[in-house]
């Protein structure tokens, strides 16, 4: 599905959410064609992201309401920064701004706090990435913020890449078998990921010829021990637990990726409001 479809999605289903059948506060309080303009304002420090998402929710809503974004996706903010005008019915500008604003606090609490894994790195070649612990149906809105927070992203879901978990393993009899039955069950072009906990497994990765081999849980010596291992013979992750505290000392291991489920579902909203005045 295009990206802009799938923004459409979900923004319909969130107003459907929120206005159902309508807002009737508004619609008891307002005359019908009184008009409004609205200042979306950042209250805390962060790196800005959902602006597309904002922009469609109050044009799924009424396709004449203005908006003039002043900041896009990536920027950094200060408290007071003004990040978009908007200008229309007042009706549809206080039936949107709730769900406008979700998105917008949501997406830059996640790309700020990327943000924040990413300088640590800073100067490493390990990359941050986000993994499929997102909130259900908005996986789209938070993997675009980890993009805009200076992150890369992970599989988008199950169809797109093998990533051959503990469970997986467990099933199918060890790291070597369900390497083996994925490498003749996939194009030879897709790249395969296993997870491993241990030295045995990692040679059994190794072996098998894993693309990219997963240090699951492990701490920084045995990680450094793990990349001295695999010498090169495929890529390395690094997965679970990981925090601000110590990503630093796991990129200097030496590792080429340290995926961070926090991103997604940890990160604290960015505090954004919106003021809205009468014409």
């Amino acid at each position: 599905m295009a990206m802009m479809d799938e923004i459409d999605r979900m923004v319909k289903a969130a107003l459907a959410e929120d206005i159902g059948s309508g807002d009737i506060t508004s619609e008891s309080v307002l005359d019908p064609e009184s008009g409004g303009k609205g200042i979306i304002h950042a209250k805390s420090e962060m790196v800005l992201a959902g602006i597309e998402f904002a922009i469609r929710t109050f044009r799924a809503v009424d396709k004449d309401v203005r908006f003039d974004a002043r900041f896009s996706d990536g920027d950094r903010l200060q408290p007071g920064d003004k990040i978009a005008f908007v200008e229309g019915r007042l009706r549809s500008l206080l039936a949107t701004e709730r769900t406008a604003l979700n998105f917008l606090q949501r997406a830059s609490g996640i790309a700020t706090l990327t943000a924040r894994y990413v300088e640590r790195v800073r100067g490493d070649k390990a990359k941050i990435l986000d993994t499929r612990k997102t909130a259900p149906g908005l996986r789209a809105l938070d993997k675009a913020a980890v993009r805009a927070g200076g992150g890369t992203n992970h599989r988008f879901g199950l169809f797109d890449a093998v990533l051959i978990k503990d469970n997986h393993i467990a099933a199918a009899g060890g790291v070597r078998e369900a390497l083996t039955r994925a490498k003749r069950s996939v194009s030879s072009s897709m790249r395969t990921e296993v997870e491993v906990t241990n030295n045995e497994e990692i040679d059994e990765a190794i072996e098998a010829g894993a693309d990219l081999i997963m240090l699951d849980n492990m701490n920084v010596g045995a990680i450094a021990e793990a990349v001295a291992r695999i010498a090169g013979r495929a890529e390395i992750e690094v997965s679970g637990n990981v925090n601000l505290d110590m990503v630093a000392d796991i990129a200097r291991a030496g590792v080429d990726f340290i995926s961070v489920g926090a991103l997604t579902h940890s990160a604290p909203a960015a505090d954004i409001s919106m003021d809205i005045r009468k014409l």
